[in-house]
């Protein structure tokens, strides 16, 4: 912890005591090679590693991912592990990608067509009540001590469809937080529909994306979402609510059979 100022506007401080939220760079390296550095909070990295590597397609499932190894090092800290399944061509590829943008000047018309490959169509579920939701963000602070310590954490939740939290993980950035939660809930056998996934992020695409890649039907998010979000969740049929508060959640999209 440390001690600091909080100024007033009338020109009068007072002390206060604030703790950070931890925020180091990760590196993810699958079959021994370097695959990408995140900067994360580095707790629940074997769930990041796993969730990371189902919501990028390297693999299908949590047994593709295996030998997981986290090791802290003097710049930050390092997770290793092995990669098995079809999921390794992807890997391969990617290196040799990331090589060769060093040396072009045209290598976003690739990642362009990647961001606009059609996503995998959400199954037909339930509409869930607003009940359910204004349940979840109640409890929501109680399964945050990172976020009570800080103020500067993020949390992905997935919620029960009577609004009963089940799994909650937290993380500096809004996206790794998703991805452990994904990670956390594959290696526990439990799937991300029936219920919902509540994020604290805004919802941006990739928060969508991720979501409905990790097989989430509905997803709520406690901010505004981008026109991209609205755009490529309603193609992919999923149900969005956005903008959750204690009195009031906006739907964006229902989909719910």
């Amino acid at each position: 912890m440390d001690s600091a100022s909080a100024i007033r506007p009338d020109g009068s401080s007072r002390g206060v005591t604030r703790s950070w939220v931890p925020e180091v760079p990760v590196a993810l390296e699958f079959n021994g090679l370097s695959y990408a550095v995140m900067m994360a909070t580095p707790q629940d990295l074997e769930d990041f590693a796993i969730g990371f590597a189902l919501n990028e397609g390297l693999a299908a499932s949590p047994a593709e991912v295996a030998d997981i190894a986290v090791a802290e090092v003097e710049q930050g800290w390092i997770v290793r592990a092995a990669l098995s399944g079809l999921g390794i061509d992807k890997l391969t590829e990617r290196v040799r990608s990331r090589v060769a943008e060093s040396s072009c000047g045209l290598c976003g018309i690739e990642n362009l067509a990647e961001v606009a490959r059609a996503l995998p169509v959400v199954p037909p579920h339930r509409a869930i009540e607003p009940a359910a939701i204004f349940a979840a963000l109640a409890q929501l602070r109680d399964h945050q001590p990172l976020g009570r310590a800080t103020g500067a954490a993020h949390a992905a939740a997935h919620v029960a469809a009577d609004g009963a939290i089940g799994l909650v993980r937290e993380d500096v950035g809004r996206h790794n937080a998703l991805d452990k939660l994904v990670g956390a809930m594959a290696r526990c056998g439990q799937a991300l529909s029936p219920g919902f996934v509540l994020s604290t992020a805004r919802c941006s695409f990739e928060i969508v994306e991720k979501a409905v890649r990790a097989g989430a039907t509905t997803l709520v998010t406690v901010s505004l979402p981008t026109s991209m979000a609205v755009a490529r969740g309603k193609s992919a049929g999923l149900s969005l609510w956005v903008l959750a508060r204690d009195d009031e959640v906006t739907l964006v999209n229902d989909a719910s059979a």
